[in-house]
């Protein structure tokens, strides 16, 4: 098992790993919308999935994979009537095959963040 760490995401806000190479997957932690200084991205449900995807993308390139390489997705969503503006950012990021997916509604995050992701992919 090998700790994966991108300086160009946010660092932890608790005990956990950003992300984890086990074998040829690379598990990443959930993500929130915070800068990779740690400041919670004002805006709405679109900036907020924005920088989430950005966090993904910059974890998933420090372990050697992209998003081309997730196989799966749990996104949590404090506001499902949210969902259809979410879906629109999350289409920008992700081609054909598509990962899988779960969606859930949420009755909070951590730090007030309006949506979180977390990934698994394989790992080069």
């Amino acid at each position: 098992m090998e700790i994966v760490r991108s300086d160009q995401a946010p660092p932890p806000v608790g005990p956990y790993s950003q992300a984890l190479r086990f074998g040829g997957l690379l598990f990443v932690s959930g993500q929130i919308p915070l800068t990779p200084e740690g400041a919670l991205v004002s805006g709405g449900i679109e900036e907020q999935t924005h920088q989430v995807l950005r966090n993904l993308k910059a974890i998933l390139e420090a372990g050697g994979a992209s998003l081309r390489d997730v196989l799966q997705t749990t996104c949590y969503l404090t506001d499902l009537s949210e969902f259809q503006r979410f879906n629109d950012v999350y289409a920008q990021y992700f081609q054909e095959p598509y990962p899988a997916r779960v969606t859930v509604g949420v009755a909070a995050l951590p730090r007030g963040a309006r949506v979180e992701i977390a990934c698994i992919a394989q790992a080069g």
